[in-house]
C-alpha cells in the first residue's frame, strides 16, 4: 500500500514526435524542489505538467530523485497485458487487402501486425479497425503522429453530441488507445481521457410461456435446437455456434463450454428435453464438427442465429424483440425464481462474481411477490 502523502504519476507522451515521459502532480513545493534537479525537464503549459526524454537513465533518475519522499505511480507507464496465446491465430488478410475508397484513410500495417500479434479476437479486431479508421477520417488532413490528445477528446465529444451510444463512445476510446498504447508502446497515455459513465439498465426477460410458445411454433427442427439450447443452457450466442458434438456430454448431463468470455471454460446444464430433441435432430442433419452447422458445413454464423430468434418470437406473439441474450436472461431469471442458488447461478452462466449475477434478483417476480404494496391496506 502507498503511504507516501505526496505523488508523480508518470504518462507517455509524444511530443514533435519524439518519446517523452510526462510528471502530473499536484502542486506542491518539495515535489517542485526535487523536480528543479532533473536534467532537461520542459514545463507545457497545456498538458498541466512537466517532461523529460523518455530514456531508461531518465526513468531510474526518476525514482531515485523521488525515493523516500514522494511515491512514483507507475501504474499506466509499465502497464501491458501479457500476450493471448489461448486465443486462435487471427489473420486480418480480408480487412488488409480491402479495396481503398477514394479520400478515405485506413489503418497503417502496425496496427493489424500487433492485432494479430496479441491475438484478439476476431470481432474485437473488426471493431477496433473500424472505430480507428474513423476517428482518422474525422481528421483527413492531419498527419497521425500530430493527433493529441486534445483532438481525441474533441472527436469524442463529438460522437456525444451525435447521440451514439456509450458503448460506442467507449468502442472508440479503446480503439484510439490501441494504437498509441500498444501499437506505438506508449501505455497509460491517454489514462486521464474520460469515459461515459456506465448506465446500469435491467434485463429483459421474456415469461415462461413464451418460450414455450417459441419452441413449439417453430417449424425446424436446427432452429427449435438454437433457441432450446440458447434458452435452457444460458449460452451466449458466441458459445452456441462454438459448440461441438463431443461437447455434449449425455452422461453426466452437461454441456461444456470452451473458451467462453474472458477466454473461461465451464460447464453447463443439460436438459433432458434439450437432449431428446438433439438426438433428433443429429439422426436428421449428421453435424460432424459444429454441433449447429451451416449448410455447407463450418459453423452457424452469428447473424443467422440471430434471425432464427427474432423470428421465432415474432411467430410466438412476443411482446418485445426477442435476442439471444435476452433468452439467456430468461434462463437465469428463470431459475432464481424457483429458488436455484444465486452462486449456482453465477456458475452456469460464468460470471467472475455473485455481483454480476445478482441484477436478476431485480427482474425476478419471486422477489417482488414478497414486497407488500402499501396500497394493499387500502379499503375502498
Amino acid at each position: 500500500m502507498n503511504h507516501y502523502k505526496r505523488s508523480v504519476t508518470l504518462i507517455h507522451l509524444l511530443i514533435q514526435e519524439e518519446k517523452r515521459i510526462g510528471l502530473r502532480h499536484h502542486p506542491d513545493k518539495v515535489i517542485t524542489a526535487l523536480m528543479n534537479t532533473l536534467p532537461d525537464v520542459a514545463w507545457d503549459e497545456e498538458l498541466n505538467l512537466s517532461h523529460m526524454a523518455n530514456q531508461p537513465k531518465n526513468i531510474d533518475l526518476i525514482f531515485s530523485t523521488f525515493k523516500g519522499e514522494v511515491w512514483v505511480n507507475g501504474n499506466y507507464f509499465f502497464k501491458e497485458r501479457p500476450l493471448i496465446y489461448d486465443n486462435p491465430i487471427l489473420s486480418l488478410h480480408d480487412l488488409r487487402t480491402r479495396p481503398e475508397q477514394a479520400g478515405l484513410r485506413t489503418c497503417p500495417a502496425s496496427y493489424f501486425d500487433k492485432l494479430e500479434i496479441k491475438r484478439y479476437a476476431l470481432q474485437t479486431a473488426k471493431t477496433y479497425v473500424s472505430r480507428f479508421e474513423h476517428f482518422l477520417n474525422s481528421y483527413p488532413d492531419m498527419p497521425l503522429n500530430q493527433l493529441d490528445e486534445k483532438d481525441i477528446r474533441e472527436y469524442l465529444q463529438g460522437l456525444i453530441r451525435e447521440g451514439v451510444s456509450d458503448s460506442l463512445v467507449n468502442q472508440s476510446l479503446n480503439a484510439i488507445k490501441f494504437y498509441y498504447e500498444k501499437v506505438m508502446g506508449m501505455p497509460g497515455r491517454f489514462y486521464a481521457l474520460e469515459r461515459p459513465r456506465k448506465r446500469h439498465s435491467l434485463p429483459k426477460v421474456i415469461a415462461l410461456k413464451e418460450v414455450m410458445d417459441m419452441l413449439q411454433r417453430c417449424p425446424n427442427l436446427k432452429h427449435k435446437c438454437i433457441i432450446g439450447l440458447l434458452y435452457s443452457a444460458g449460452l451466449r450466442r458466441s458459445e452456441l455456434i462454438a459448440l461441438r458434438v463431443k461437447d455434449i456430454d449425455s452422461k453426466r448431463m452437461v454441456i461444456r463450454v470452451e473458451n467462453g468470455k474472458g477466454r473461461k471454460d465451464r460447464y453447463t446444464i443439460l436438459s433432458p428435453i434439450m437432449l431428446s430433441t438433439l438426438r433428433d435432430y443429429y439422426r436428421t442433419y449428421r453435424p460432424k464438427e459444429f454441433l449447429i452447422e451451416g449448410e455447407y458445413g463450418g459453423p452457424y454464423t452469428a447473424s443467422s442465429v440471430l434471425k432464427v430468434v427474432i423470428q421465432a418470437g415474432k411467430r410466438a406473439g412476443v411482446h418485445m424483440k426477442v435476442t439471444p441474450h435476452i433468452l439467456r436472461h430468461s434462463f437465469a431469471t428463470h431459475l432464481l425464481e424457483q429458488g436455484t442458488d444465486l452462486r449456482q447461478i453465477q456458475l452456469l452462466l460464468g460470471h467472475n462474481s455473485t455481483k454480476t449475477t445478482e441484477i436478476y434478483t431485480h427482474v425476478a417476480d419471486s422477489t417482488l411477490k414478497m414486497v407488500k404494496s402499501p396500497m394493499d391496506n387500502f379499503i375502498f
